[in-house]
């Protein structure tokens, strides 16, 4: 029986037919099936210190191999083996996050013999209970017949939009039964979402052509519909002569921001998000998260505000809000049909009348922007401000591939940071810990390119320390990463959300557990990782070192101090 075929082999060869090239993991007994039959195959696995940096990795490769394969015949899922429940438990915050992010993957876990389970021995639990919130379908192979469609379905599910993470428990007996290669299933084709209703997209033209001041709201789905979604939005927005916005907590690159009708990301805050939607007319289009940080004392949108809202996914359309005009279909295609109606059947007078609006609008904003993206500097600071640390990346790797998890240090780099589409993804669950593993992902994703972009992880401190040992995996496969750390030492939203929870002046709290102090030394741990580690202390230091750290090879973790 040393050479039979397993449900072991049949995994990884259809992994291996279905166009996966890495299965990330953090191993343990139950997966040594697995193990052993990636030890004849062709997949590399990419070893994670921690399965939550696994499933980081997945997600952040995942993301960006979704952007590859709109160019390319790239599987854009990711892989990932956890280790029974503890691992399994390890590896939930990630992939919480990676259900925010829509990124497309493949969770698995070995579990026990099913002959043994009665015995409830060490490890033991219900995999697919513990994470079946988190992910669009999580089941059990109960028997090595059912693998093969399974394990189609599981990357089917995984990749027809809303993309999403799935999850599949592997029992060891299963995985060491005997099976035959031709059992594997074919993937076919994924379908897109569709183009819509016509009878709703008729409705939505007529709210939008009688609309004074037309406001279009982008979510991250047009981002995961390609780069034609992008241009669709682009050629919507002329069309109909809307101001432009991405919804509060975007993850990616919804509209180019140097377009002249592209305004702002939604701020988090209830009184500027509330203002920047205060008009008569909406388009929201592929959005989920659009929502406050803290709780609203009032709505967020006037009730008599006119609302079209098309999207991939059914239960975000008209989930917080009455909708006049719901559009489910992919959103690229239902925007170059409302392009072209628009293109045809609006005057050009009136396009004309509502792009001089938008102009107007942006242009009494700047000074509230620029104030929202600057941090006074107290007297004798030495220390950058989070603007000043923006600056001189967008100086010095303007091109480069951001991933984000900056937290307090985001609004400067989303209000700041000239971005187009497919340069940037982000933590949108608001757990922290998900953006240095994703980093590292979106560096082997890149390092498959033709013409690899530099990747630049922009992680804040309290992230970073989540898991600053996923730069072991960048360090190991030898990946080209630099990681900035906007480092002020503390928990700053804590501090900026205890203020608006319970008010009063900064100087008479007493901040709980929010401070680092002693600081952790991160420079001398990045190079216990295999790391080049920089400090930067003031200001000038910023671009230079960002320069040594973009030209040399391998793993860079920048620390920049900065002040609050």
């Amino acid at each position: 029986m040393a050479d039979a075929y397993t449900g072991a082999d049949l995994f990884v060869e259809a992994l291996e037919r279905y166009g996966v090239e890495h299965v990330f993991g953090n191993p343990g007994t139950t997966e040594l099936p697995i193990l052993e039959a990636l030890a004849d195959g062709d997949l590399e696995y990419v070893l994670g210190l921690h399965e939550d940096i696994a499933v980081g990795m997945a997600a952040g490769y995942a993301q960006t191999r979704r952007y590859h394969s709109h160019h390319a015949d790239v599987l854009p899922a990711g892989v990932v083996a956890l280790h029974v429940t503890p691992g399994l438990a390890h590896g939930l915050a990630n992939v919480y996050a990676a259900s925010f992010t829509g990124a497309p993957l493949v969770v698995t876990a070995g579990n026990h013999e099913r002959d043994f389970r009665h015995e409830e021995p060490i490890l033991h639990g219900d995999l697919a209970a513990m994470v079946d919130q988190f992910t669009k379908w999580s089941d059990e192979v109960l028997a090595v017949d059912a693998l093969p469609t399974m394990v189609r379905r599981a990357f089917r599910v995984a990749l027809t939009p809303p993309t999403g993470p799935v999850f599949l428990a592997l029992p060891a007996d299963v995985m060491r039964s005997v099976t035959r290669p031709d059992a594997i299933e074919p993937l076919g084709p994924i379908p897109s979402a569709g183009r819509g209703d016509p009878t709703q997209i008729d409705h939505a033209v007529d709210v939008l052509v009688n609309a004074d001041e037309p406001v279009l709201i982008l979510g991250d789905a047009v981002a995961r519909s390609g780069t034609d979604a992008v241009d669709a939005a682009v050629a919507f927005a002329e069309a109909a002569g809307t101001r432009v916005h991405a919804e509060i907590l975007s993850s990616e690159v919804t509209f180019p921001t140097r377009h002249d009708q592209w305004v702002s990301h939604l701020p988090l805050r209830e009184g500027d998000a509330s203002m920047l939607m205060d008009t008569d007319t909406i388009v929201f289009v592929g959005t989920s998260t659009n929502t406050t940080l803290l709780p609203h004392d009032d709505e967020l949108l006037d009730p008599d505000t006119a609302v079209v809202h098309v999207g991939d996914d059914a239960w975000e359309v008209g989930k917080n809000h009455p909708v006049d005009a719901p559009i489910v279909g992919d959103p690229g295609l239902v925007l170059d049909e409302l392009a072209d109606r628009f293109q045809e059947g609006l005057p050009a007078s009136e396009r004309e009348r509502r792009i001089e609006r938008v102009k107007e609008v942006k242009q009494s904003l700047e000074p509230t922007f620029e104030s929202m993206s600057v941090d006074e500097k107290p007297e004798g600071e030495t220390r950058a401000g989070k603007h000043e640390l923006v600056d001189a990346l967008s100086d010095v790797a303007g091109a480069a591939y951001i991933v984000d998890e900056g937290i307090t240090a985001k609004a400067p780099l989303l209000l700041r940071y000239d971005m187009e589409p497919e340069g940037f993804i982000s933590n949108k669950g608001g757990g922290l810990g998900y953006g240095l593993p994703a980093a590292v992902g979106a560096a082997l994703a890149e390092s498959q390119r033709d013409d690899p972009r530099d990747v630049v992880g922009y992680v804040g401190d309290g992230s970073y320390l989540y898991y600053p040992q996923a730069i072991y995996s960048a360090a190991r496969y030898d990946l080209d990463l630099t990681v900035v750390v906007p480092d002020n030492r503390n928990y700053r939203i804590l501090k900026d959300n205890a203020l608006e929870l319970f008010g009063g002046p900064e100087a008479d709290r007493n901040f709980v557990g929010m401070d680092f102090d002693p600081p952790v030394d991160i420079v001398t741990n990045a190079e216990s990782h295999g790391a080049r580690g920089h400090l930067v202390e003031t200001p000038a230091e910023i671009a230079p070192t960002l320069e040594t750290a973009l030209e040399a090879s391998g793993v860079d973790v920048v620390d920049v101090l900065v002040h609050d």
